[in-house]
């Protein structure tokens, strides 16, 4: 098992790696919540379907339990669902003792914290990420659901007690999801430096072949890169910013593509070339962007973009994005690999770089 220390502003907790995790969650819970009255388990179903009942099974021997079965992916993070879960947890008897552990992917993370955020003023969770792209959304606390005009619209800082990756979970993902945890990885190794990057682009050939220590390995890396930045500023009120590479034009193209309908790793992929684009006209940045392309291409990116999708449309959704300013796109760019920055781009610039998506 291997670890990283979160520290924040609010909380120090711990985030663990490892294969066959239970029993470290089990010993955890009993030494760090004693008198825990009930344990309640937000779980994906499909994730549940897979692997779910063997671990409620599992905590079943030691502790009072229910679960909330949530939708698959994104579509977990609405009003209605979030309304869904409070009305499970009180018909329930969940109280201001217990526990909620997040089981399932990023959007489960989401949902999972904000209910624990909320439930009676906010009862305390842990996560128990079952994708690599939960790796990024599982440290630091950024709960949320979506909004109609905004992903991740509704929410706020909670942070976990502690978090447990155990890869056996993630030998059933399919290539798609594999992918789009590795679009964090690849955002994380940006943000970090050439080397990271470099390893990356030599090591990472092929979804469906993924060494289990290469992963592990890239994990570390990641938490460690986005740990060390969300010690600095847990609020975004300044650098944690940058860990939205990628996300600006991304997110709208998640949005107007229809939740769901394309994963959040490979939009954020596409808002990574986006951006690394517009870093070569703003920052002068000189980072040669074909074999980037190439590569990603032929791990199994696709970086199109559906002709109903307008740059007016994707324009409106840069406009919501929790960095701009007075209805104005904010974007985090390159000067070079590992020094991001903040810039505001010109709707002709944003346009161009929209025509150059569109032209690969």
């Amino acid at each position: 098992m291997r670890e990283v220390t979160i520290q924040t502003a609010s909380k120090t907790y711990d985030v663990k790696i490892g294969k066959g995790m239970t029993d470290d969650i089990v010993s955890f819970i009993k030494k760090s919540f004693p008198a825990v009255s009930k344990l309640w388990l937000i779980a994906d179903k499909e994730v549940y379907n897979i692997h779910g009942r063997e671990f409620e099974q599992r905590l079943q021997q030691y502790f009072a339990m229910t679960t909330y079965l949530a939708p698959q992916g994104e579509k977990a993070k609405s009003f209605a669902v979030y309304e869904d879960a409070i009305t499970h947890g009180l018909s329930n008897n969940v109280d201001r003792s217990a526990l909620v552990i997040a089981f399932g992917g990023g959007a489960i993370g989401d949902l999972a914290g904000f209910v624990a955020s909320t439930y009676m003023r906010g009862i305390p969770f842990i996560g128990v990420p079952t994708t690599i792209l939960a790796h990024d959304s599982a440290v630091g606390g950024k709960v949320a659901i979506n909004h109609p005009l905004g992903k991740n619209m509704v929410g706020q800082f909670f942070q976990p007690e502690a978090v447990f990756f155990d890869l056996k979970y993630f030998a059933t993902l399919p290539e798609k999801e594999v992918l789009s945890g590795i679009s964090e990885v690849i955002k994380h190794a940006f943000l970090s430096g050439n080397d990271f990057l470099t390893d990356l682009m030599h090591s990472f050939q092929r979804a469906d072949q993924i060494d289990q220590d290469f992963l592990m390995d890239c994990l570390l890396k990641g938490i460690r890169v986005k740990g060390e930045i969300v010690s600095k500023d847990e609020r975004e009120a300044g650098v944690r910013a940058f860990l939205n590479f990628g996300h600006t034009y991304g997110h709208a193209v998640e949005s107007a593509s229809g939740y769901g309908n394309r994963t959040h790793g490979e939009s954020v992929m596409i808002g990574m070339v986006f951006a690394l684009y517009l870093s070569r006209q703003y920052c002068n940045l000189s980072f040669d962007l074909d074999p980037f392309i190439e590569w990603i291409s032929s791990l199994g990116y696709d970086l199109t973009i559906s002709s109903s999708i307008t740059f007016d449309m994707l324009y409106e959704g840069m406009k919501y994005d929790k960095k701009s300013k007075n209805g104005q796109p904010v974007f985090v760019l390159l000067n070079d690999i590992g020094e991001p920055t903040l810039m505001n781009v010109s709707v002709e610039d944003l346009r161009q770089a929209d025509d150059f998506i569109r032209s690969l």
